[in-house]
């Protein structure tokens, strides 16, 4: 019997998670370096299931399957195809940053409680979203998604509302209130999304007979398994709303600016960067490859609701005077990328959508978490109560500068290449789509630029006057993302090697071909 290192990948955070959250009270520092190693050793596994996967092999390797509710048919499957692993390396790669971020968030304010444990507390449960989110990656059976899909709902609620951003603490009486109602919102919209998709999942099996994606496949594909058309696309809309809640995608998106503003500056990340992606990846995987007909039908509403969240993301992020509220909404913006690139049905849109959700990941990460560095040492959010960092912290405002161009994509970074081949797959199906998607970049420039401008130059203010630059433990978080954006951006071969088989098997399943390019014919 082979080595489970799927299974190893996800359970290797979950026991570290256990294990961050026993440690003593007294204990916290060794709760945070046992943290950030266990997130290290699973980089590595990571690590090793991107070497042994073969591009070129089959769709779904590494496989693991098990018996797990027989009665019911469910079992334990697990697989992972290009796509999955590219979100699969990227959480594991974004998670040691993460907690190196936070070092310091979840301290106790009154240090002489011994039995308060917040900062174990605070680094287990990001362990904990960690497992939850790669092991939906490797998922293979619908049932067992679900379960992964609802349960990281779980600590991702405790950590934005119990761990919340600190920028207000002691000046604003309703920091807890809002945290709370950030926290709570959050968990009712992607609930509701979840009770939905639940009866989809109930109606799949209902018409199935199984919850394994291999075996739904096989069934269609030799003919033994025939869905109604109304019932095809019934079932889409249920799967579809959970992720579009998710993703998020206009008019479901509303929860995202409360949660992010809310939340510390890792946490933040933690949501728009890894757990969020969920919601996307799971469109490729189980909207296009179970319902493709369904897909196609819904495709002009997806594309109009896509190209709304990109220019009103755009618009919102121009007028914010909060800076994560405005990293939020330029989020929104981001996904509604992804998602036009997802159901534009060209290789190109699909491939650069998945790129988009490695990309943006990296690069709202180094944005985001310079930011929280940044509110760190000020204590506000407020874009006003800022001005000329840069001539007292010149490396903090050159990171965040190179942030701030990858979100809008610059070439040379990584976003560009992934937005330009969203941008080409849906120009060469969708002109007038292609044309309206175009404004959210001229849109990203103003909002980023002006970000920048107002926090970053003219007159040094007062209030920021001594303020310290980078420290080493910032720095090991900030350098290598931003090496990142730059290898990637000029070379972006070893991720699209990945990526495109898994692309042209998704193209497969929804039947259809890139439009051909019309050449008038030589006189």
């Amino acid at each position: 019997m082979s080595f489970p290192l799927l299974t190893a990948t996800a359970a290797l955070p979950a026991i570290g998670a256990v294990a961050t959250a026993a440690v003593p009270a007294q204990r916290r520092t060794a709760a945070k370096w046992l943290a950030l190693l266990v997130s290290l050793a699973t980089l590595v596994l990571a690590a090793v299931v991107l070497v042994r996967f073969e591009p070129g092999g089959a769709r779904y390797q590494l496989t693991e399957s098990h018996a797990w509710i027989a009665d019911f048919g469910v079992r334990y499957e697990l697989g992972v195809d290009g796509i999955g692993v590219a979100l699969l390396a990227l959480t594991a790669l974004l998670i040691p940053f993460v907690i190196l971020a936070g070092w310091h968030d979840a301290d106790p304010l009154e240090t002489h409680s011994s039995r308060w444990r917040p900062t174990q507390g605070f680094f287990a449960l990001i362990l904990m979203v960690e497992a939850m989110v790669i092991l939906s990656f490797e998922a293979t059976d619908v049932f067992l998604f679900y379960i992964l899909f609802e349960a990281m709902l779980i600590p991702m609620y405790f950590l934005i509302g119990g761990f919340g951003d600190r920028a207000h603490a002691g000046t604003d009486e309703n920091a807890a209130a809002q945290r709370s109602y950030a926290a709570v919102k959050f968990l009712l919209y992607n609930l509701v999304g979840g009770l939905i998709m639940l009866a989809a999942v109930i109606g799949l099996y209902a018409v199935a007979g199984s919850f394994s994606l291999s075996e739904i496949a096989e069934a269609r594909a030799n003919g033994s398994l025939e869905m109604a058309t109304s019932t095809e696309r019934w079932l889409f809309l249920g799967f579809f709303f959970a992720f579009a809640v998710k993703a998020p995608l206009w008019p479901l998106h509303t929860w995202l600016p409360n949660a992010m503003g809310e939340a510390t500056a890792p946490v933040a990340v933690l949501i728009t960067a890894i757990v969020d992606k969920v919601g996307t990846f799971a469109m490729l995987r189980f909207c296009l490859q179970l319902f493709p007909e369904a897909s196609k039908w819904a495709t002009p509403v997806v594309l109009a609701l896509a190209l709304v969240s990109i220019v009103y993301g755009a618009l919102l992020a121009v007028g914010q005077r909060d800076i994560k509220r405005l990293i939020a909404y330029a989020s929104i913006s981001h996904f509604g990328f992804i998602i036009l690139g997802i159901f534009a049905m060209t290789s190109q849109g699909q491939s650069g959508a998945t790129l988009y959700m490695v990309n943006h990941g990296i690069s709202t990460a180094a944005l985001m978490l310079v930011a929280g560095f940044l509110i760190t040492r000020r204590g506000s959010r407020l874009i006003a109560d800022y001005g000329g960092v840069q001539k007292v912290a010149p490396i903090l405002a050159g990171t965040f500068l190179v942030g701030g161009l990858a979100t809008l994509s610059l070439p040379g970074l990584a976003p560009f290449v992934s937005e330009f081949l969203v941008l080409v797959g849906v120009f060469s199906a969708y002109p007038v789509a292609g044309i309206i998607a175009t404004t959210g970049i001229v849109l990203a420039a103003l909002y980023v630029l002006v970000l920048y401008q107002r926090t970053m130059t003219g007159p040094v203010k007062a209030t920021v006057q001594g303020m310290a630059d980078l420290r080493v433990r910032e720095l090991v978080v900030v350098v290598p993302l931003i090496a990142l954006l730059l290898f990637l951006g000029v070379f972006p071969k070893p991720l699209t090697e990945i990526v495109d088989p898994a692309v042209q098997h998704t193209m497969s399943d929804v039947q259809k071909q890139d439009p051909q390019p019309e050449v008038e014919a030589a006189k």
